[in-house]
């Protein structure tokens, strides 16, 4: 009897409308660690299958066996479709809402420092980044606020909605209405029922397609704040201890790491102390080693 492409769910495999094997899942679970490090247990294989499915849909396909057969020959367009498939884009303005006070003190604390670099490691839509776009603009007052974010996504078909910053009524309905008013456009005739982002606050961030996992990240800068919020679950303990140690080199010494309400940092501790509720500081060790190389620097200089 050949077992070698028994199904993942036997039970369900009669009510399934594509055929789908264990082979299947354990291609596709290497093909997304290979292309964004996410590493995905055998329980999420239901998941895989219901999020692909759309795909094998729009190419008429009958079995994820044809699917990754298309995969083989496929250009950045689909395999972003893949990726973005398996990604997950749970987001919302101002989610795990205590971090953004923290933020707002930390912007006041360093006012006089002139201009603010912000990162949002997993923009998604847009609304954590301009989140902390409203957050500053609040914190300093004006729309113009001194702060640069940027705002990168391993998925560029969000990030296409990210730019436009346009959101149903009811994504914004839970913000208080003079943060609206402040904040965002309202649509009219074919765009009634929606909102846009101020053009202002829109100018403030850089979008751009980013995987975490990539062996180089392009940014050259350091950051006052590092979001990296519920992105961290997604990957294996050694692309975690690697993505960490490359935000830690990209955060300036008194910066701010923001994690995710699933997510703690103890197996980390050699690289961030905690400074608040799943909010980090650089370990203060490197801190000095930092702060020491820079004051050695300077006294050689002539």
């Amino acid at each position: 009897m050949n077992t070698t492409t028994s199904t993942v769910s036997q039970p369900m495999a009669a009510a399934r409308e594509f055929l789908f094997t264990e082979a299947d899942f354990q291609k596709i679970s290497q093909l997304i660690f290979q292309r964004a490090g996410i590493s995905l247990s055998a329980t999420k294989a239901e998941m895989v299958y219901n999020r692909l499915a759309r795909r094998l849909r729009a190419h008429g396909l009958t079995s994820f066996a044809k699917y990754l057969e298309l995969l083989e020959h496929a250009g950045h367009d689909e395999w972003g479709a893949f990726v973005g498939a398996l990604t997950t884009h749970m987001t919302s303005f101002f989610r795990e809402q205590h971090h953004f006070p923290i933020l707002a003190a930390h912007l006041a604390r360093h006012r006089q420092q002139g201009k603010f670099q912000l990162w949002s490691c997993a923009a998604s839509t847009g609304e954590e980044p301009y989140s902390m776009a409203i957050t500053a603009a609040e914190t300093f007052n004006t729309l113009t606020p001194p702060i640069a974010i940027l705002a990168t996504d391993v998925d560029r078909a969000v990030l296409a909605e990210a730019r436009e910053g346009v959101y149903p009524m009811e994504r914004v309905s839970h913000l208080p209405q003079l943060m609206l008013k402040r904040y965002f456009e309202w649509g009219s005739g074919n765009n009634s029922g929606s909102v846009r982002v101020r053009p202002e606050l829109r100018r403030l961030i850089t979008f751009q397609a980013m995987n975490l996992a990539e062996p180089v990240w392009p940014m050259k800068e350091a950051f006052d704040a590092i979001f990296c919020r519920n992105v961290m679950i997604y990957f294996d303990r050694s692309t975690q201890k690697e993505i960490l140690s490359r935000s830690q080199r990209h955060l300036k010494p008194d910066g701010l790491y923001f994690a995710g309400h699933s997510e703690n940092l103890n197996f980390a501790e050699h690289l961030f102390a905690p400074c608040g509720q799943t909010v980090y500081r650089r370990h203060a060790d490197s801190r000095r080693e930092e702060t020491a190389m820079a004051g050695g620097a300077a006294a050689g200089n002539w």
